[in-house]
């Protein structure tokens, strides 16, 4: 527990923190954003301008080795989590780390062993938030036994493609080298089925590079190794099997849409995210009330804040679920690469 103002450094100002982060903790009494520490110094002072905060670090080495501030939200690409959470930690900082958590699995693991082994720091992954509208509302349908036992779940990830765009600038998302084995938004969607039903124990891939080269921001062509559309099948641990499909070269789609098939009925949650359900004895599916004041919202920032303060756990999201998703987006890469199964854990 920490008492007095939480002082708060940013590693890397992208557009989460921006958007989300550094007002998210702003707004929240008795915390401080102290310090940025961006790529160049002119790109942390931009930022530090926009929203008042007092230092401008040059080097995240730096901001890490302040004894003021007590937490770090770490904003950079992938490539760079392990690196900096580990530093944080061993600086005894709290660590709130973007999403995805890592590049592989083993980078995850060392982050959740070291926060482990730091049992007084909290620790958070930025969760998903594509679903909070609907996470309450699913889980109690579930829990409350709706769909009997669940047989099957369909995910199609759709709404980031569109038509094959073949001169479309390379975005460091396409780049191998910065995001690892994060294909898409398949680690965004198996972080909600963790949440809704459980891990997978098997998962089989196929994936396809639609567009094999971009030019990079100097006009240079870079090969590309990360597919653009993914199909996956996986067993769950729970005894159902769940397909999901993700792609960023499908033309019209309708959205991301997701289908829970079980024994006595079935859940649909459209691209607006309004939920539908019919039960054994319906002709079709009906609209299922979310009233406003039952769903989730973002207060990722707030539940951070809140344990460090020894108010409330980590929910959105501990490490151990970044562990578990890093696991099996790495599974999809093997599979795919191989051509086989692979089983989870890892």
């Amino acid at each position: 527990m920490t008492s007095g103002a939480i002082k708060v450094g940013i590693i890397g100002a992208g557009f989460n923190c921006r958007y989300r982060h550094i007002p998210g903790f702003q707004e929240i009494d008795g915390v401080d954003v102290v310090a940025v520490a961006n790529r160049t110094r002119e790109s942390g002072k931009k930022v530090a301008d926009e929203f008042n905060i007092p230092t401008v670090y040059d080097d995240w080495r730096a901001l890490l080795g302040d004894d003021g501030i007590d937490a770090v939200c770490i904003g950079t690409w992938p490539y760079m989590h392990r690196t900096l959470t580990l530093a944080a930690l061993e600086k005894d900082k709290h660590v709130l780390c973007e999403a995805r958590m890592a590049t592989n699995a083993q980078e995850a693991h060392d982050m959740l062993n070291a926060a482990k082994a730091k049992p007084g720091l909290v620790t958070q992954i930025v969760p998903a938030p594509t679903t909070f509208k609907v996470d309450n509302l699913v889980r109690r349908l579930i829990s409350e036994g709706y769909l009997g036992r669940l047989l099957a779940v369909e995910v199609q990830g759709l709404s980031a493609g569109g038509f094959i765009d073949y001169d479309g600038p390379l975005h460091w998302r396409h780049d191998r080298d910065l995001s690892g084995y994060n294909t898409l938004t398949i680690g965004i969607w198996y972080e909600t089925l963790l949440r809704w039903v459980g891990r997978a124990t098997k998962v089989m891939a196929m994936t396809q590079i639609n567009v094999p080269q971009r030019k990079d921001a100097s006009g240079q062509s870079r090969s590309i190794t990360i597919p653009d559309h993914v199909d996956i099948l996986c067993q769950l641990a729970n005894g159902a099997q769940a397909h999901i499909r993700s792609s960023a070269v499908t033309g019209l789609p309708r959205g991301d849409e997701i289908w829970l098939y079980g024994t006595e009925g079935t859940l649909y949650v459209d691209p607006q995210l309004d939920v539908y359900g019919g039960r054994r004895g319906d002709n079709q599916l009906s609209l299922i009330p979310n009233p406003p004041e039952q769903q989730y919202d973002w207060r990722v920032e707030a539940e951070f804040i809140g344990a460090i303060r020894g108010e409330e756990p980590i929910v959105h999201t501990p490490f151990e679920a970044g562990v578990h998703y890093m696991e099996w987006t790495e599974a999809v890469a093997r599979s795919a690469q191989t051509g086989r199964a692979v089983s989870l854990p890892l």
